[in-house]
């Protein structure tokens, strides 16, 4: 494996970083549960729900503060998964492709080994996440009453109704075309954002600075690289929430984009989503990065 680390990559240091993404995926993503329902209900009955804030409260009014946190338990479960295998495949590939690069160009090619690696995580985690997303999707925008909303039950429902719901891989696709582009975005930006921190705010060693400096780089170099994911990756997230409505049954991807048109897929809910994203994405590699520093291994990127 790598040689070039002070941190042996060994079977421990990837379970370790594992562990890291499933605390940082799966804790951020269900504690911001209600911004998700929101937001998967404006992009699926804009008419109804109008915004953020007025969304909140039309679900709260009409299903009590437990509306808002509808798919939590799906939300916990997925995204932990993802999280697992999304920064702890992530360090795997990105060794395993340096070690084929050889040093030199290892160094040379450093984004384009940033670029592989998170695309080649991204595609174990999404197969990880895709039962559970689907199953949140569905009880986050199915109407008050028509569908199951505890874990146990709306899995079964989605199991029993193979054909309506598609479960369990029928949004991979989609998913894979909002998630790689995304993740590849999201780990190459941040890795970046962190190099250009280091080679010119912070220019000595990275070693010498304080582990609370390292990490203000970190949430801040996360939460940059979440806003530029947030617009690149828009478009495919309001096609899979906009899968999920009934009157959709049946549509293809290409048919709900015409008839929902660019600018709208582009457009809906991105305030909401650039916000959530970059405080979600900014959360996630402190805590990843928190982790790995509190183990031994050091914080993520450089010079």
């Amino acid at each position: 494996m790598s040689h070039l680390a002070p941190v042996p990559h060994d079977t421990a240091y990837y379970a370790k970083c594992m562990l890291g993404g499933v605390l940082a995926c799966g804790l951020t993503h269900a504690g911001i549960t209600p911004l998700d329902v929101a937001k998967c209900n404006m992009q699926v009955n804009p008419a109804k729900y109008t915004g953020l804030t007025s969304g909140l409260a039309t679900l709260v009014r009409e299903e009590g503060q437990t509306g808002i946190w509808k798919g939590f338990g799906p939300t916990l479960v997925g995204y932990s998964l993802q999280g697992m295998f999304k920064y702890g495949l992530y360090e795997v590939f990105k060794d395993l492709y340096s070690d084929l690069a050889g040093e030199e160009n290892a160094k040379k090619y450093k984004p384009a080994i940033w670029l592989a690696g998170s695309a080649s995580a991204e595609v174990f985690a999404d197969i990880a996440l895709c039962p559970l997303e689907m199953t949140k999707v569905k009880i986050q925008t199915s109407p008050s009453g028509t569908f199951p909303t505890s874990f146990g039950a709306a899995l079964a429902e989605m199991k029993k109704n193979k054909v309506d719901t598609r479960y369990p891989f029928g949004s991979l696709v989609p998913l894979w075309s909002r998630q790689i582009p995304y993740t590849m975005a999201k780990f190459f930006f941040f890795e970046k954002i962190v190099q250009l921190f280091y080679t010119h705010v912070f220019t000595e060693a990275k070693e010498t600075y304080s582990k609370s400096t390292q990490l203000g780089v970190t949430f801040a170099s996360g939460y940059l690289a979440g806003v530029v994911c947030a617009i690149v990756s828009h478009p495919a997230d309001s096609i899979v929430s906009l899968m999920g409505k009934p009157a959709h049954k049946g549509k293809s991807v290409g048919q709900i984009a015409s008839e929902t048109g660019i600018v709208a897929l582009a457009t809906k809910g991105l305030g909401t989503r650039v916000i959530m994203i970059g405080t979600l994405t900014g959360f996630q590699w402190w805590i990843y990065d928190t982790f790995k520093s509190s183990m031994g291994l050091g914080t993520t990127g450089g010079k």
